[in-house]
Formats: structure tokens, sequence, C-alpha cells
């Protein structure tokens, strides 16, 4: 089995591309089967989340670049900046994870999700595709959400 140990950067050959869906690149231990069919494992550093593109390697320097999966997202597309902001915040309170285009942003398919922009005003339309979402404003996964330190307040209350 391949051991994924590490990400690259720069130019590298590429062996042989891995592809995932979000939920397997925010994993940092995880076994795989490579695009070739070859089995291998992720031993990546705590806290990695990988995107399109992205270069692993083994400790021999055989290369693999990872693509993201198509998935089930919801897309709602506006021309009014607005709209899109008000959508931003509205998913941003629930906590949804959120790939921000100029005219769209995008979240894995929740039908609810999906009702409630539509009440906005957004044209939503629901297609497999790349998820790319943000990774969030301290660097960590936009999967995972963000962090509370015990006894610590951050402004807000969960209920």
């Amino acid at each position: 089995m391949i051991r994924l140990i590490d990400k690259t950067s720069g130019i590298a050959a590429i062996d042989t591309t891995l592809t995932l869906p979000l939920q397997s690149r925010i994993k940092c231990r995880l076994r795989v089967t490579l695009d070739n069919g070859r089995d291998a494992g992720l031993f990546l550093p705590r806290g990695t989340t990988l995107k399109s593109g992205d270069l692993l390697r083994d400790d021999s320097g055989y290369t693999v670049q990872v693509k993201a999966a198509d998935e089930t997202v919801s897309c709602a597309h506006s021309d009014d900046p607005h709209l899109l902001a008000r959508a931003c915040y509205h998913l941003g309170n629930r906590h949804v994870p959120l790939q921000i285009e100029v005219d769209r942003v995008s979240y894995l398919h929740d039908h609810v999700l999906d009702e409630m922009l539509q009440g906005l005003g957004l044209a939503v339309t629901v297609q497999a595709a790349p998820f790319e979402p943000e990774p969030g404003a301290y660097g960590g996964s936009a999967e995972k959400g963000h962090q509370h330190t015990p006894g610590a307040g951050h402004g807000h209350h969960h209920h």
C-alpha cells in the first residue's frame, strides 16, 4: 500500500490522481483507492484539508494529484450582490460550508436550505459538481466549522 505522507508544492511528475468528495478531503488518516486502482493510505498532519490540484507524495517521491469529486450541490444564482450577501448571511448563520463565487453561492444539497433561499428570491438549481468551500477565516476546515475553546466567548450563543 502506498503511504501518502506529505503535501508537496512546485512542479512534480504526477504518477496518478485521487478523486475524493469533501468529507474525505478533510480527513488526515484515510484508506483510499487511487484513480489507477492502487490502494493507498493518507497519513497527513492533523487539520489538513485537501483541495483539487493539491499534490501528495510518498517517501519515494510517488506523486498523486487530488481532484474534487462531483457531489450533489445546490447553487443559488443571482446578479444581485445584496441578495447573494443575504443568502451567505443566512447560510453562514447555520454554519453551512459555502463555495462563494461572483454570481452564485453553492453548498451541499439540502432541500430545506433550497426552500429558504427560494423564499429570499434566489433561483436554486441542484447539480453534480466539485465542491470547494471557503476554508474559514481562521484557516480551519470549512466542513468542520469553527471550534470553540471551553469557556471562551465568541459573540453568539448556540441553542
